[in-house]
């Protein structure tokens, strides 16, 4: 992840009208714009464009969006992709958040909500390094803040965005019972508007890459009738 500004997105949309709508809200908030109407489109502007956004649409006319979030999270663990679309089922939302999802929005929506949501991930996946503390670590889970890298013992794990954040939030949290809403805040901000289940997802991802055993998971504790505390050592 780079500590450059991150400011083009591409949007994946085969409504002309809606895409044209998110575009112009975006260009008029400084942002870089790219667009597809299609998988096709889209895989090849990802390719040629390198955008730090995704906003994608699920049915498409050649495929969905689910499968396309999977395909981009294969080329590149640290794009942050933004699913906006009319299905709105909590299986719908949980799926997209299990294959990699950073957030989701349901049609119809304000095109200011999407400009907020999009800003406010960028503000939490933009690191700040500090001098004092460029390495994050409790037995073999390091974490490299200069290179924005985790590793367990030497092998680097390949992390969302969200899941990088919510790592660094518990490393910097080490054996502290964090709630549910506490972890929304610290990794989603503040301002973000979401169904605390969406840090179940999250997490039970992250125990699946970083633990030994991710059903008798060691590092990633549940604290029953709270939610998360990470074990610390070393």
């Amino acid at each position: 992840m780079d500590t450059a500004i991150r400011n083009h997105v591409l949007i994946v949309e085969d409504d002309d009208n809606i895409r044209r709508f998110i575009s112009i809200n975006l260009i008029n908030n400084g942002f870089v714009v790219s667009e597809a109407a299609n998988q096709g489109e889209a895989l090849q502007s990802f390719t040629t464009d390198h955008p730090d956004v995704i906003v994608l649409d699920i049915m498409l006319p050649d495929g969905n969006g689910f499968e396309i979030c999977q395909k981009l999270r294969e080329q590149d663990p640290g794009v942050i992709i933004v699913f906006l679309t009319a299905r709105g089922q909590d299986l719908d939302k949980i799926k997209g958040l299990e294959i990699g999802a950073d957030d989701y929005i349901v049609k119809p929506f304000n095109p200011l909500e999407l400009v907020a949501r999009i800003k406010a991930i960028l503000r939490r996946t933009e690191l700040v390094v500090k001098p004092q503390r460029l390495v994050l670590q409790s037995g073999p889970i390091r974490m490299d803040l200069n290179a924005n890298k985790v590793f367990k013992h030497d092998d680097l794990i390949e992390l969302t965005p969200k899941e990088f954040q919510m790592i660094r939030t518990f490393l910097e949290h080490p054996d502290t019972a964090l709630s549910r809403n506490e972890l929304m805040n610290l990794v989603w901000g503040e301002d973000y508007i979401g169904d605390p289940k969406t840090v179940d997802v999250h997490v039970r991802k992250l125990r699946e890459k970083i633990e030994d055993d991710d059903s008798n998971p060691y590092w990633i504790e549940t604290v029953w009738g709270v939610g998360y505390r990470f074990r610390k050592e070393g």
